[in-house]
């Protein structure tokens, strides 16, 4: 009698809710610009969603092609594949734009990981027309870091290197100068950046993604 009731009582109980199926979250917006090089072709995926204000600077100076014709022009190595390489503007008066609010990785989540590209700067706010390309995985010394003294707040990776890596490594081996204002650092033959263009995710090689 006991039984029956309680099967009774479990007949007129609902049935459990199914579990819902977790929507994935869309990935955040990213554009490719493509630089074609004197030593091969190098693409850059910039998050234009998480790090908006350096990628819309980049953008700028792609956009209005102040990046065909720089260079390539320094390469700190501190060991084999590991260090990195500089290109930009050099404050050419012709070329370079008003320098941007500074966007740390602790506020973009954008790091410096192998093949991450980041905003030259001095200090704060200064950064404009130069950028560094990593070789290797640079946290947490180039990310912020607010637990450190002084100026903590690294500097602005905005994207990476998604096809062209071996130029990016070809360019760090690059033999150095004597002199230069960058001393032991400035490549002796710079490499051309002949033209930057933005880029569709197709015209991205599928094996070097």
């Amino acid at each position: 009698m006991i039984r029956a009731l309680a099967c009774l009582l479990a007949a007129q109980l609902p049935a459990p809710a199914p579990t819902p199926t977790p929507v994935p979250l869309p990935a955040p917006a990213t554009v490719r610009v493509a630089l074609a090089t004197s030593a091969g072709r190098i693409v850059l995926e910039l998050e234009k969603e998480r790090a908006p204000i350096t990628t819309a600077n980049f953008l700028r100076y792609v956009d209005q092609h102040r990046l065909d014709g720089v260079t390539f022009y320094r390469t700190v190595k501190v060991q084999p594949d590991f260090g990195f390489v500089q290109f930009g503007v050099q404050n050419a008066p012709q070329r370079v734009l008003p320098p941007i609010r500074h966007e740390p990785t602790t506020l973009t989540g954008v790091h410096h990981t192998d093949g991450a590209i980041s905003l030259a700067r001095l200090a704060p706010g200064t950064g404009a027309g130069d950028f560094t390309i990593s070789v290797g995985d640079q946290r947490p010394s180039l990310d912020a870091d607010p637990s450190r003294p002084g100026d903590n707040l690294g500097y602005a990776a905005f994207g990476h290197v998604v096809e062209g890596m071996e130029v990016v490594k070809r360019i760090l081996d690059a033999p150095v100068a004597a002199g230069g204002f960058f001393k032991g650092e400035q490549i002796a033959a710079p490499v051309v950046v002949t033209s930057a263009r933005r880029v569709a995710s197709t015209e991205v090689s599928p094996m070097r993604q």
